[in-house]
């Protein structure tokens, strides 16, 4: 039915999904956090398909974190999702860390963009670049240099 012909509108499925509800049951009092975690939920199971993706309650944050596994047998990893305009302190990543996971920070935007940030307990040395790099930088500027 649509809405020209005087029928109502449809009601809004997001409410009605399982998963929302069962956020919503969490009782964490911040609906728009909550909205970001069902969207987040729904982009790592649905379009990352990750694998075992549950949402649980954070009593310190007063927050709904995922968990969830990237690939089968993977390790659990913790997922917070937050509001872009959101500030996070050190203590909160610090109680999301403790949980003995690997964390991923999951920025919500107005848009439902969703960007992921992985957080460590501590420094992590960077991988080298991969692919067939070379170093062109400061010695051949010298043999240049040294030509002219």
């Amino acid at each position: 039915m649509s809405l020209e012909s005087g029928g109502a509108a449809p009601p809004n499925w997001i409410l009605q999904h399982p998963a929302y509800q069962q956020m919503k049951n969490l009782e964490v009092g911040d609906s728009e956090q909550v909205h970001g975690a069902f969207l987040a939920y729904m982009d790592l199971s649905e379009v990352r398909r990750w694998k075992e993706v549950s949402c649980v309650k954070s009593p310190e944050l007063q927050m709904v974190l995922l968990e969830g596994r990237e690939k089968e047998g993977g390790p659990i990893q913790t997922i917070l999702p937050l509001p872009v305009h959101r500030s996070l302190s050190h203590k909160s990543i610090r109680h999301v860390l403790d949980r003995g996971f690997p964390m991923l920070l999951c920025a919500v935007a107005s848009d439902s963009t969703l960007v992921y940030q992985r957080m460590t307990d501590g420094l992590v040395t960077p991988d080298p670049p991969v692919g067939p790099f070379q170093d062109v930088g400061r010695r051949q500027h010298r043999k240049r240099r040294q030509q002219h």
